[in-house]
């Protein structure tokens, strides 16, 4: 049986007996074959390709993905998890723009928090959970609104507070792709409790070694590398006990192929959320600023990363994690058939491949243009996404400005 499917439905095992438009759409010199490498898979998601056909009849069907996690008693919450994530009442969802400003103030009192909380390892005392669970609840409540603002927000960051922002942005990435997974209310609050303190051990590595702006010496990449252990001990030592959090930290550069660090584990060794943790924070470290390099943009960032699925990340989680920020993430400057230049502004409900852009520039005249909001999902536009552009090669100075609103950080 012939069926059409959204290319972020696709799985291995199924097969694809063609994609909708032209050939040149798609990066394979085939039509018809069984998608079985993770590469594949991977190429197809960072592709133009809009649509896919596959033959139920030789090969697997759609269907919801489901990981295996350990249950959580409702009446019994895990050690050291996060409070008040069983409410009558969730957040009501939002446009990017409602949400923006909230964010924004999410952001920075978390940053305050985080500073103070790395601060206070640093002298030695403890860490407190409570404040920990308090943040977790506010930007899991920011992306409950809206799951494309605290995260986009998050990725603007100064080489100077890097390290906190990091540990905000891999918090938020964590629970949004908890919730793509349809993992419970719970599991996904652990999630982001796990990804506020997985870089806790960072507190421990000098200042100099972490912002240095050239190539570290081996042995200054070796303290780096002792930042997983060092975080695992230091929240046991706090009493944190929470089994998710110790893990996270502990595992969240552990690779799929084994080639990670601290422990060398390899495929089902790896945890689940260990292995959303590692798609987040390679996500968010790739795409800030750092002081050795400038990020990458979001859409260039997941394109890459695509290619390292298998080795590097579970393609599933990898897939998921695509879902929840869209093909295009916020804040991408793409290219449209018009000859005009827009940058993303938020997701659209309709299509992973069609987000919500505004429209700035020119190419053809080579000048600005009154900014012009349009939703390439909309039945009636022919507008569409031609490729991605690199902002390093335009002289935009206030991308950040057009996509937020002026909701951007600016030091």
């Amino acid at each position: 049986m012939l069926k059409q499917i959204r290319p972020d439905q696709l799985r291995l095992g199924m097969y694809i007996q063609g994609f909708e438009g032209s050939w040149i759409d798609h990066p394979f010199w085939r039509n018809r074959f069984v998608l079985e490498e993770p590469r594949d898979l991977a190429r197809v998601m960072a592709s133009g390709v809009t649509g896919v056909w596959i033959d139920t009849s030789q090969g697997l069907d759609v269907e919801v993905l489901t990981f295996d996690a350990p249950p959580v008693t409702p009446d019994e919450p895990a050690p050291d998890a996060p409070t008040g994530t069983r409410r009558a009442e969730r957040p009501i969802a939002c446009g990017l723009r409602e949400e923006m400003a909230r964010a924004a103030s999410v952001c920075l009192s978390a940053r305050e928090e985080m500073t103070r909380m790395f601060s206070e390892v640093r002298m030695g005392r403890a860490i407190d959970t409570g404040t920990v669970r308090g943040l977790v609840q506010d930007i899991t409540d920011s992306v409950m609104r809206n799951g494309s603002a605290l995260i986009s927000l998050a990725r603007l960051k100064t080489a100077d507070n890097y390290t906190y922002m990091h540990s905000v942005a891999v918090c938020a990435l964590m629970v949004s792709v908890g919730r793509q997974l349809k993992l419970s209310d719970e599991q996904v609050s652990d999630a982001g409790f796990a990804g506020l303190l997985h870089d806790i051990g960072k507190a421990l590595v000098p200042m100099a070694v972490l912002n240095k702006p050239g190539r570290l010496s081996d042995g200054e990449f070796e303290l780096v590398k002792s930042h997983p252990h060092k975080g695992w001990q230091l929240l046991k030592d706090s009493g944190v006990s929470h089994p998710v959090a110790l893990d996270v930290c502990l595992h969240h550069h552990e690779r799929m192929d084994g080639a990670g660090y601290p422990d060398k584990l390899a495929g089902d060794q790896i945890s689940l959320m260990a292995r959303m943790g590692a798609v987040c924070d390679v996500y968010d470290a790739i795409t800030s600023n750092r002081p050795y390099k400038a990020g990458w943009d979001p859409a260039e960032s997941l394109s890459r990363m695509a290619k390292w699925t298998g080795g590097h990340f579970d393609p599933r989680v990898f897939q998921a994690f695509v879902r929840s920020l869209g093909i295009y993430p916020v804040g991408s400057l793409v290219k449209l058939n018009n000859e005009k230049l827009a940058v993303v502004i938020d997701q659209s409900q309709r299509s992973l491949l069609k987000p919500i852009v505004k429209v700035f520039y020119s190419l053809r005249h080579q000048e600005r243009l009154p900014l012009q909001e349009v939703d390439l999902s909309a039945p009636n536009t022919k507008l569409q996404i031609l490729g991605r552009e690199d902002p390093a090669d335009w002289p935009f100075p206030d991308l950040d400005d057009i996509w937020s609103g002026g909701a951007a950080p600016h030091g």
